[in-house]
């Protein structure tokens, strides 16, 4: 890694947070290249270290062994156009971040025989504690994913999906998740308030309670219903609010809603494809 080339397309938010997580690996900042029309852009991304910014796309794709395409869907097809005949000549790996855009769209623009990994990551790979899952065409060699993978776990934990489809399931999970964690701790803490707690008291408890839940899944190797059921006494105030959960049918609603997600992300695909 420390002494792979990479160049990015698009310097924003979430190229940015990739960025700064390989700095932090010890990926040399000058081994690092970015291109992006917005000047503000590079000059937020030259505070992480000596990147090599330009405005001119291809010139972040020369001398790279990898390039990371982090613009948004819309815009592609002109990226690829523009990089097309750079990425051929460079030979690289291109990881594509840009949500709904297909391995089939992507070939198209860039060429059947380029390898290419799509990664679905989640905002919170902006502090470097995402979850990202990949899909790898046939052009991509084992090392080429193994480097994909390295890439992107800069940012949070990594897993591979077996077929391109799944990754509709990813963008309702992991993706949109976030915002469902955030809704129910926003209910969390109206409720609280609503129970005669004060605002600011409702909501730390809220984020904390989230926080402490979510870490001890993830430090432990204790199933999630296990863990419901050593918090949850018999009789008690856990299980009274559990059996109002189970009676408004929450798993149902839950599913239903990651379905909507799902669908609508096939959708999307459809469309930009």
């Amino acid at each position: 890694m420390k002494h792979l080339k990479i160049g990015f397309i698009g310097a924003g938010n979430m190229a940015r947070s990739i960025i700064g997580g390989l700095i932090e690996q010890g990926v040399p900042a000058s081994n690092l290249r970015a291109s992006d029309p917005s000047e503000e852009c590079l000059q937020q991304l030259a505070l992480l270290g000596p990147v090599v910014t330009s405005v001119e796309n291809r010139e972040a794709v020369q001398g790279s062994d990898v390039v990371v395409l982090a613009v948004k869907p819309q815009v592609m097809n002109a990226v690829t156009s523009d990089i097309r005949e750079a990425v051929d000549a460079q030979g690289a790996l291109v990881i594509s971040i840009a949500a709904g855009i297909t391995l089939s769209s992507l070939e198209a623009g860039l060429g059947t025989g380029t390898p290419i990994v799509r990664c679905m990551p989640n905002t919170p790979a902006l502090l470097r504690s995402g979850a990202t899952a990949l899909y790898a065409n046939s052009a991509a060699a084992a090392e080429q994913r193994e480097l994909a993978e390295a890439i992107l776990a800069a940012v949070g934990s990594v897993c591979w999906v077996e077929e391109e489809s799944m990754l509709d399931a990813v963008t309702a999970l992991s993706g949109s998740g976030p915002a469902y964690f955030f809704l129910f701790m926003e209910a969390m803490s109206a409720a609280g308030e609503q129970l005669g707690l004060d605002a600011e008291t409702s909501r730390s408890l809220a984020i904390q309670t989230g926080l402490g839940a979510c870490q001890m899944a993830a430090e432990g190797e204790v199933e999630l219903e296990e863990l419901r059921r050593r918090v949850t006494s018999p009789g008690g105030t856990t299980a009274a609010a559990l059996q109002s959960f189970e009676e408004a049918d929450l798993r149902g609603t839950i599913e239903s809603a990651m379905r909507a997600a799902a669908a609508r992300a096939a959708e999307m695909a459809r469309d930009m494809g």
